[in-house]
């Protein structure tokens, strides 16, 4: 094989550095002061950083590998083949939350994608400093998009000689290492600036000090071979702190002038100045005397530490807490707990639409309801904030009441005790799913920053939010087919006094398989109650064929010993893979005489005329669902007028780590104090007073029959 003929996998990759000459070109052109190159993965939808310039990749770390369905600049230029531009930070935090999250500093952004009419390459970002016009110029439009299609030409002719791109460095400044070229001219500047009373201090666009003059060293209470190379926030234990690092990152994405001040222990203020640049950053540090003297006339206060506007503490325990959210009042308080005291907020309205009206799912903080209740059913139409941007997605910030009534006249008339608000877009699955309301006691200014953070922070209440309003909408429907299921009175019967009570699990979805009956026959009755596994609509589905069964095979006078076989045939028939519990039974009030059938479930409780209360030592047979040969053996009880029998699912007895035969016996102590109650009353007692009543782990149903004296 000739040299010519090589195959792909041996060829050379590509000689020059393509995607770093074309992004310096292009950032030059457009004077922009950092950008990236993304190439997209051959097998998989995916954009991989292959090239950053201007700044340390280290800050586009989230994004250095994203998926094409992301919500971010680079994957929506892609995906919409054409040029994404976002004219500054209130624009990043409404359409881009998560980025305005981590980076939210005053800075322009352009996307565009490298592609050609039958293939996409990748995507370019370039970033200008914050002082960049609101609006992209034609004149950029255009090198941006001219540059971006010659890369794809290039990239296309490079696939087609099967040519691979060599791996490139990001191209950042070269920091400066050593001392300074031995000119005349370049020993007199650093005899200059040793002479200065400041500290000056060189850092590359790492953060790296590249030099520091004496006063620096001093000022900072560092040994001067201690500062070059090393990161000035390492080197120098009391700068270690996130907000003094931000303000460099600040720095370099706005290439504005940015300051602080910083203690320097025990108490000693100092005066940073940073001066950005394309290269690095310059810092000018001196005494902030006035600050000093400031707190030394001050008493310190305890415990009073940065004003933040919410810290990563609350952001990760709001995010943990949300996961653990059931319902849409669960969201709504936790909202007002945690979020509206950490920005400040004094009150929260949580608006949601239904059949094109707004709907106020709940609020907190507000000294009259009826300021939130008069908004529930207007039409979306209605020109109020809470319903343009649950309509548009878009946020809205009222820094004061004229601002609000500037653009909605017809508030005027409405009270509020109120003076700003946040109307924050909450946004799930890409839709809008209702809006989040921060009320303000007095007037309040929102500055950039904070309006990326909360339209960020409603990006998680917004994903609670719409998991809430599905297990709502999940939870009343398993609740009406359960109130379907189950009968909704009991009938009246000769000589037999009826009740029953059901209570779901409180964990889960208050939702199971326990269910109860009492069905009229000739001359007698039936009484069946029953416990399907499992705490579910299927479980509830299932509850219901069986009890529909029994009353089927109740109704041809099949024997109490056939109804349980017969129903435990259905169950295999059915193939669900779910068992059940059953206590069946037939009374004869005329002749004081019940037989009675059981298939695993717990035995019933007699209480004679005279009181006492005895367990019913039932033979039966194994649960339902899981022996087609299985019998069910009958037991003739006497029931004497007077007598009554207590019928229960598990859960009244049950509870972790206490003894099931301790448990039954506590319930026969209960039945025999609670005496001769009407018999509601005693349901209402027995199921009050069960284990874990207020917690409770598993289903209740009670059924109760007494036989009334002649």
């Amino acid at each position: 094989m000739s040299e010519g003929q090589a195959s792909a996998g041996t060829r050379a990759p590509v000689g020059r550095p393509l995607l770093s000459l074309t992004l310096a070109a292009l950032m030059d052109e457009v004077h922009a002061h950092s950008g990236a190159v993304y190439l997209l993965s051959p097998d998989q939808p995916v954009l991989e950083m292959a090239v950053m310039a201007g700044l340390p990749r280290a800050f586009a770390a989230p994004w250095e590998r994203v998926a094409l369905s992301a919500p971010i600049p680079v994957s929506d230029a892609v995906r919409e083949r054409r040029l994404v531009w976002v004219g500054g930070g209130e624009e990043m935090a409404r359409h881009y939350p998560r980025i305005a999250m981590v980076l939210p500093y005053p800075f322009s952004l352009a996307a565009l994608p490298v592609a050609t009419e039958t293939k996409t390459y990748g995507a370019v970002f370039v970033t200008w400093p914050g002082s960049h016009p609101s609006e992209l110029s034609d004149w950029e439009r255009e090198h941006l998009t001219a540059a971006c299609d010659r890369l794809a030409v290039r990239l296309e002719r490079a696939a087609e000689h099967s040519l691979p791109l060599a791996h490139e460095p990001d191209l950042l400044a070269a920091p400066v290492v050593g001392g300074v070229a031995g000119s005349l001219g370049a020993m007199e500047a650093a005899r200059m600036v040793s002479r200065l009373p400041y500290g000056l201090c060189s850092l590359d666009l790492h953060g790296r000090v590249a030099f520091a003059n004496a006063a620096a060293s001093d000022l900072l209470g560092v040994a001067p071979d201690r500062l070059p190379g090393a990161h000035l926030w390492a080197a120098v234990p009391w700068l270690n702190d996130p907000v003094y690092e931000d303000r460099y990152r600040a720095a370099l994405f706005s290439q504005d002038v940015t300051s602080f001040v910083a203690l320097r222990p025990p108490d000693t203020w100092l005066s940073f100045r940073l001066y950005p640049s394309t290269t690095g950053i310059s810092v000018r540090i001196s005494r902030a005397r006035t600050v000093t003297e400031m707190n030394r006339a001050a008493a310190p206060q305890p415990g009073v530490g940065t004003d933040r506007l919410v810290t990563i503490t609350q952001v990760l325990g709001l995010a943990g807490a949300l996961t653990e959210a059931v319902g849409v009042q669960d969201v709504v308080q936790l909202v007002a707990d945690e979020i509206v005291p950490a920005v400040g907020g004094q009150g929260l309205v949580v608006l949601g639409s239904r059949a094109g009206r707004l709907r106020v799912l709940g609020h907190r903080g507000y000294a009259d309801p009826l300021v939130v209740e008069r908004f529930d059913g207007l039409p979306l139409s209605e020109p109020t904030p809470g319903g343009q941007v649950l309509r548009t997605g878009v946020p809205a910030f009222f820094e004061s009441r004229g601002d609000l009534e500037r653009l909605y006249p017809a508030l005027q008339t409405h009270p509020s005790e109120f003076s700003a608000w946040a109307y924050l877009p909450l946004i799930a699955s890409g839709r809008p799913v209702g809006t989040c309301v921060l009320s303000y006691g007095a007037p309040h200014r929102f500055a950039t920053e904070e309006r990326a953070v909360l339209t960020s922070l409603a990006g998680l209440i917004a994903q609670a939010l719409e998991r809430a309003m599905l297990y709502d909408v999940k939870h009343r429907l398993a609740h009406g087919l359960q109130e379907a299921l189950l009968p909704s009175t009991l009938p009246a019967l000769q000589g037999i006094e009826a009740a029953a009570r059901y209570l779901p699990a409180t964990r889960g979805m208050e939702i199971g398989g326990d269910f109860y009956d009492l069905v009229p026959t000739d001359g007698v009755a039936a009484a069946v109650i029953g416990d399907v596994q499992g705490h579910n609509v299927t479980a509830a589905g299932l509850m219901g064929q069986v009890r529909t069964a029994v009353r089927a095979y109740t109704a041809v006078g099949q024997a109490p010993d056939e109804v349980m076989r017969s129903t435990n045939r259905l169950l295999l028939d059915l193939g669900v893979e779910l068992f059940a519990s059953c206590l069946y039974l037939r009374l004869d009030a005329v002749r004081g005489r019940a037989v009675m059938s059981r298939a695993g479930h717990p035995p019933p409780l007699l209480r004679r005329p005279d009181g006492r209360v005895r367990v019913l030592d039932l033979a039966g047979g194994p649960l339902l669902g899981i022996d087609g040969t299985a019998a069910y053996p009958s037991t003739e009880v006497a029931l004497p007028p007077g007598s009554l029998l207590v019928l229960y699912t598990d859960g009244l007895v049950e509870s972790p780590g206490v003894d099931f035969e301790d448990a039954l016996a506590e319930l026969c102590r209960r039945l025999t104090e609670l005496g001769d109650l009407p018999l509601d009353d005693l349901a209402d007692a027995l199921v009050r007073h069960g284990p874990h009543s207020a917690d409770r782990l598993d289903d209740t149903a009670v059924l109760l029959l007494r036989s009334v004296p002649r």
